[in-house]
Protein backbone atom coordinates (compact mmCIF):
# COMPACT_ATOMS: atom_id res chain seq x y z
CA UNK A 1 0.00 0.00 0.00
CA UNK A 2 1.55 3.51 -0.98
CA UNK A 3 1.89 6.09 1.93
CA UNK A 4 2.90 8.88 2.74
CA UNK A 5 4.33 10.37 6.02
CA UNK A 6 2.88 14.09 6.32
CA UNK A 7 3.68 16.94 8.99
CA UNK A 8 1.29 19.16 9.90
CA UNK A 9 1.09 21.68 12.75
CA UNK A 10 -0.01 25.56 13.65
CA UNK A 11 -0.82 27.76 16.18
CA UNK A 12 -4.51 26.40 17.15
CA UNK A 13 -6.73 23.89 16.41
CA UNK A 14 -10.47 22.55 17.18
CA UNK A 15 -11.69 19.35 16.31
CA UNK A 16 -15.58 19.38 17.17
CA UNK A 17 -17.01 16.74 19.05
CA UNK A 18 -20.55 16.72 17.41
CA UNK A 19 -22.02 15.82 20.82
CA UNK A 20 -21.01 19.10 22.28
CA UNK A 21 -22.68 21.75 20.12
CA UNK A 22 -23.66 24.24 22.92
CA UNK A 23 -20.41 24.41 23.64
CA UNK A 24 -18.03 22.45 21.88
CA UNK A 25 -14.96 20.32 23.02
CA UNK A 26 -12.14 18.83 20.76
CA UNK A 27 -11.21 15.47 20.09
CA UNK A 28 -7.44 15.59 21.48
CA UNK A 29 -5.56 15.43 17.80
CA UNK A 30 -6.83 15.92 14.18
CA UNK A 31 -9.42 13.29 12.89
CA UNK A 32 -9.38 11.37 9.77
CA UNK A 33 -12.78 13.39 8.61
CA UNK A 34 -10.81 17.21 9.45
CA UNK A 35 -7.93 15.59 7.42
CA UNK A 36 -10.25 14.31 4.38
CA UNK A 37 -11.22 18.31 4.71
CA UNK A 38 -7.85 19.19 4.98
CA UNK A 39 -7.32 17.51 1.43
CA UNK A 40 -10.17 19.10 0.10
CA UNK A 41 -8.73 22.53 0.92
CA UNK A 42 -5.35 21.98 -0.46
CA UNK A 43 -6.78 20.44 -3.85
CA UNK A 44 -9.24 23.51 -4.33
CA UNK A 45 -12.55 21.18 -4.11
CA UNK A 46 -16.08 23.03 -3.33
CA UNK A 47 -18.06 22.27 -0.41
CA UNK A 48 -20.64 20.44 -2.78
CA UNK A 49 -18.65 18.61 -4.49
CA UNK A 50 -16.70 17.33 -1.17
CA UNK A 51 -20.06 15.46 -0.20
CA UNK A 52 -19.44 12.73 -2.15
CA UNK A 53 -15.83 12.37 -1.24
CA UNK A 54 -15.97 12.38 2.41
CA UNK A 55 -17.30 8.67 2.22
CA UNK A 56 -15.52 7.84 -0.37
CA UNK A 57 -11.53 8.90 1.23
CA UNK A 58 -13.18 7.63 4.31
CA UNK A 59 -13.13 4.14 3.19
CA UNK A 60 -10.16 4.76 0.58
CA UNK A 61 -7.37 5.99 3.17
CA UNK A 62 -6.16 4.94 6.39
CA UNK A 63 -4.04 7.15 8.63
CA UNK A 64 -2.50 7.42 12.02
CA UNK A 65 -1.35 9.81 13.31
CA UNK A 66 1.96 10.99 16.40
CA UNK A 67 1.12 13.86 18.75
CA UNK A 68 4.48 15.72 18.61
CA UNK A 69 3.70 18.19 21.63
CA UNK A 70 1.26 17.32 24.82
CA UNK A 71 -1.75 18.13 24.11
CA UNK A 72 -2.92 21.93 25.63
CA UNK A 73 -6.30 22.88 25.63
CA UNK A 74 -8.16 26.65 26.30
CA UNK A 75 -11.46 28.05 26.75
CA UNK A 76 -12.29 30.70 23.99
CA UNK A 77 -15.67 32.75 24.07
CA UNK A 78 -16.94 33.13 20.64
CA UNK A 79 -19.59 35.45 19.74
CA UNK A 80 -21.10 33.35 16.62
CA UNK A 81 -23.40 35.47 13.97
CA UNK A 82 -26.99 34.40 14.04
CA UNK A 83 -30.24 35.55 12.78
CA UNK A 84 -31.61 35.46 16.51
CA UNK A 85 -30.34 38.37 18.32
CA UNK A 86 -30.51 36.99 21.52
CA UNK A 87 -28.12 33.81 20.69
CA UNK A 88 -25.89 36.34 18.37
CA UNK A 89 -25.60 38.74 21.51
CA UNK A 90 -24.31 35.41 24.25
CA UNK A 91 -20.99 34.37 23.91
CA UNK A 92 -20.49 30.35 23.96
CA UNK A 93 -17.42 28.92 25.09
CA UNK A 94 -15.27 26.93 22.49
CA UNK A 95 -12.61 24.46 23.45
CA UNK A 96 -8.95 25.10 21.61
CA UNK A 97 -5.81 23.15 21.03
CA UNK A 98 -3.13 25.47 21.46
CA UNK A 99 0.27 24.53 19.92
CA UNK A 100 -1.19 21.42 17.72
CA UNK A 101 1.92 19.29 15.93
CA UNK A 102 1.46 16.01 14.47
CA UNK A 103 3.01 13.56 12.08
CA UNK A 104 0.01 12.31 9.68
CA UNK A 105 0.83 8.58 8.07
CA UNK A 106 -1.72 8.23 5.51
CA UNK A 107 -1.87 5.12 3.51
CA UNK A 108 -4.35 4.60 -0.12
CA UNK A 109 -6.30 1.54 0.71
CA UNK A 110 -8.48 1.65 -2.72
CA UNK A 111 -7.05 2.63 -6.10
CA UNK A 112 -10.41 4.31 -6.60
CA UNK A 113 -8.85 7.46 -5.32
CA UNK A 114 -5.60 6.90 -6.54
CA UNK A 115 -6.01 10.14 -8.45
CA UNK A 116 -6.31 12.27 -5.52
CA UNK A 117 -4.25 10.65 -3.25
CA UNK A 118 -1.41 11.61 -6.14
CA UNK A 119 -2.83 15.13 -6.81
CA UNK A 120 -2.18 15.82 -3.00
CA UNK A 121 1.33 14.43 -3.17
CA UNK A 122 1.89 16.55 -6.18
CA UNK A 123 0.39 19.68 -4.13
CA UNK A 124 2.87 19.10 -0.98
CA UNK A 125 5.98 18.41 -3.09
CA UNK A 126 5.11 22.03 -4.54
CA UNK A 127 4.07 23.28 -1.41
CA UNK A 128 0.73 24.88 -2.91
CA UNK A 129 -2.67 24.77 -1.72
CA UNK A 130 -5.78 26.24 -3.74
CA UNK A 131 -7.62 27.16 -0.23
CA UNK A 132 -6.56 27.59 3.03
CA UNK A 133 -5.85 24.24 4.82
CA UNK A 134 -7.22 24.65 8.56
CA UNK A 135 -7.11 22.43 11.57
CA UNK A 136 -11.00 22.50 12.36
CA UNK A 137 -11.80 26.22 12.15
CA UNK A 138 -11.12 28.79 9.28
CA UNK A 139 -9.31 30.89 11.85
CA UNK A 140 -6.48 27.36 12.71
CA UNK A 141 -4.51 27.40 9.26
CA UNK A 142 -2.28 24.72 8.65
CA UNK A 143 0.84 24.14 7.91
CA UNK A 144 2.27 21.34 5.94
CA UNK A 145 5.08 19.48 5.10
CA UNK A 146 5.71 16.10 3.26
CA UNK A 147 8.61 14.17 4.85
CA UNK A 148 8.32 10.85 3.39
CA UNK A 149 6.81 9.16 0.76
CA UNK A 150 6.74 5.01 0.71
CA UNK A 151 5.31 1.91 0.96
CA UNK A 152 2.95 0.47 4.03
CA UNK A 153 3.68 -3.33 4.35
CA UNK A 154 0.75 -4.70 6.70
CA UNK A 155 1.04 -7.20 9.91
CA UNK A 156 -1.27 -9.11 10.96
CA UNK A 157 0.30 -10.34 14.62
CA UNK A 158 3.22 -9.38 16.65
CA UNK A 159 4.86 -6.74 19.27
CA UNK A 160 5.61 -3.74 18.09
CA UNK A 161 6.88 -0.04 19.10
CA UNK A 162 5.36 3.19 17.62
CA UNK A 163 5.03 6.65 18.45
CA UNK A 164 1.51 7.07 16.97
CA UNK A 165 -2.17 5.83 18.45
CA UNK A 166 -3.12 2.13 18.74
CA UNK A 167 -6.62 0.80 19.15
CA UNK A 168 -7.73 -0.53 22.56
CA UNK A 169 -7.71 -4.32 20.56
CA UNK A 170 -4.03 -3.66 20.86
CA UNK A 171 -2.48 -4.96 24.20
CA UNK A 172 -0.17 -2.26 25.40
CA UNK A 173 3.06 -2.85 27.07
CA UNK A 174 3.62 -0.25 30.34
CA UNK A 175 7.09 0.20 30.73
CA UNK A 176 8.15 0.04 34.46
CA UNK A 177 10.12 2.32 36.56
CA UNK A 178 9.75 5.69 34.72
CA UNK A 179 7.19 8.28 33.82
CA UNK A 180 5.04 7.39 31.23
CA UNK A 181 1.62 8.64 30.11
CA UNK A 182 -1.64 7.87 27.92
CA UNK A 183 -4.36 9.49 26.47
CA UNK A 184 -7.96 7.98 25.51
CA UNK A 185 -9.60 9.19 22.50
CA UNK A 186 -12.31 7.60 20.30
CA UNK A 187 -12.48 8.91 17.17
CA UNK A 188 -14.39 9.13 13.78
CA UNK A 189 -13.57 7.69 11.22
CA UNK A 190 -16.32 7.51 8.65
CA UNK A 191 -18.35 10.79 7.21
CA UNK A 192 -21.32 10.53 4.80
CA UNK A 193 -22.52 12.65 1.97
CA UNK A 194 -24.45 14.72 4.79
CA UNK A 195 -21.31 15.54 6.48
CA UNK A 196 -22.34 13.50 9.84
CA UNK A 197 -20.00 11.36 11.66
CA UNK A 198 -21.53 7.65 11.58
CA UNK A 199 -21.98 6.81 15.29
CA UNK A 200 -20.90 2.94 14.63
CA UNK A 201 -17.86 4.01 12.75
CA UNK A 202 -15.72 5.54 16.16
CA UNK A 203 -12.95 3.86 17.30
CA UNK A 204 -11.15 3.89 20.87
CA UNK A 205 -7.87 4.46 20.59
CA UNK A 206 -4.34 4.81 23.07
CA UNK A 207 -1.50 7.27 22.05
CA UNK A 208 1.47 7.84 24.09
CA UNK A 209 1.98 11.87 25.29
CA UNK A 210 5.28 13.93 24.72
CA UNK A 211 6.61 11.40 22.40
CA UNK A 212 6.43 8.96 24.42
CA UNK A 213 6.92 5.06 22.47
CA UNK A 214 4.21 2.57 22.72
CA UNK A 215 4.99 -1.12 22.61
CA UNK A 216 2.07 -3.44 21.78
CA UNK A 217 0.52 -6.74 20.16
CA UNK A 218 -1.28 -6.85 16.98
CA UNK A 219 -1.97 -6.22 13.47
CA UNK A 220 -0.06 -2.83 12.28
CA UNK A 221 1.77 -1.62 8.81
CA UNK A 222 5.46 -0.81 8.66
CA UNK A 223 6.56 2.16 6.83
CA UNK A 224 9.59 1.67 4.32
CA UNK A 225 10.78 -0.96 6.76
CA UNK A 226 11.24 0.73 9.41
CA UNK A 227 8.35 3.26 11.62
CA UNK A 228 5.59 1.24 13.00
CA UNK A 229 1.65 2.37 13.13
CA UNK A 230 -1.96 1.74 13.66
CA UNK A 231 -3.92 3.22 10.94
CA UNK A 232 -7.87 3.29 11.09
Amino acid sequence: MKGIQVDISGNWAHFRKPETSNNPLSHDFITKTALIGLIGAVLGVEREAMKPLFPQLSEDLKYGVQIKNAVKKQSWGFTFRSVSEVFAKAPKQMEIIRDPNYSVMIGLENLRSKSIFEEFILALQKQQACFTPVLGLHNCPADLYLRLEGDLEYVSVGEFETLGFITTQHKPKIPLGKSFRMGFEKMPTFQNDDFWNLPDRYVQVVYPSEQNTLVANGPHYIFNHKSRWVLI
